[in-house]
């Protein structure tokens, strides 16, 4: 489904054939491909993707809600949910990144159901990078397999040791929704994931700003940053400007959010922040 931007149908039935290769059956959410009428970066109206959302999560034949793009949208969306319904239907799972940020708060804070930060099926490098579909193949039919993330140029820019709940995603997404109905009140006791895309160190600094400001990062356990992709150099002198008051340890380059190749994530699960690596406590998914 496309609960933000539109995907081009193309692109969508290439990630569909990798997961009906790996023996899934598919269901396409109605407007997927739909465009908007009057705003051609939404996929469909606010009420259509919303419904297309819920209308999946209800659904008690549908084990997971795959999301096909990013872009723009999921805000507009999140609050025409009903969250009382969804929560008595049977937990699914839930997989995207980018504006899917936005519900992956929202799922977190009102349902407390694990998500996947994880690729998008209708965008690269899904449809592109194989070591990134073979992770979130992993992820989905041998979860217990997957107890550490990291990647070869990880690295602690504040060293130390730190356990905790995951939770984040996009970092732009992060502190537009800080204050807002669904997301969570604070990120004390979370290993917190940050990634963006296409930003300015100044854009970052702002950012973190904000969420210092705000008070939201009180209490924060550890903060793990995947990729900077298309970021102006330097965000490393931005990160431990603005986070090493916290005391807390901080990683970076862990190799999850936007770029050629990603990682994948779970949201919601204890793990341990040490030697430049996330430690899943236990199996993400059961």
């Amino acid at each position: 489904m496309s609960p933000s931007g539109p995907v081009p149908a193309d692109r969508l039935e290439r990630g569909v054939q990798v997961l009906r290769s790996w023996g899934l059956e598919v269901a396409v959410a109605p407007h997927a491909v739909v465009t908007h009428p009057e705003l051609d970066y939404l996929a469909g109206t606010d009420a259509q993707r919303a419904a297309d959302f819920q209308a999946a999560w209800c659904d008690p034949g549908i084990d997971a809600v795959l999301c096909a793009r990013g872009g723009y949208g999921a805000f507009r969306m999140v609050d025409l949910l009903d969250f009382e319904a969804m929560s008595r239907a049977r937990p699914k799972i839930l997989a995207g990144y980018s504006d899917v940020t936005a519900l992956h708060q929202a799922i977190g804070a009102r349902l407390g159901v694990v998500t996947l930060h994880a690729p998008m099926i209708g965008a690269e490098p899904f449809t592109s990078d194989e070591p990134t579909r073979a992770m979130l193949r992993r992820m989905l039919f041998e979860p217990e397999l997957v107890r550490t993330i990291t990647t070869t140029g990880a690295r602690a820019l504040i060293g130390g040791r730190a356990g905790g709940i995951t939770m984040g995603g996009c970092l732009s997404l992060l502190a537009s929704g800080v204050g807002g109905p669904t997301g969570p009140r604070s990120a004390a006791g979370s290993i917190l994931v940050i990634e963006d895309v296409d930003e300015k160190r100044y854009q970052i600094d702002r950012m973190l700003t904000e969420l210092l400001r705000s008070g939201w990062l009180t209490g924060v356990a550890a903060v793990v940053a995947g990729s900077w992709h298309d970021c102006e150099d330097g965000i490393d002198e931005v990160l431990t400007d603005r986070l090493r008051p916290l005391g807390v340890p901080v990683l970076t380059d862990v190799g999850f959010g936007h770029g050629t190749r990603s990682a994948t994530v779970p949201l919601g699960v204890p793990a341990v922040v040490e030697d430049a690596a996330i430690h899943l406590d236990e199996p993400a998914l059961t």
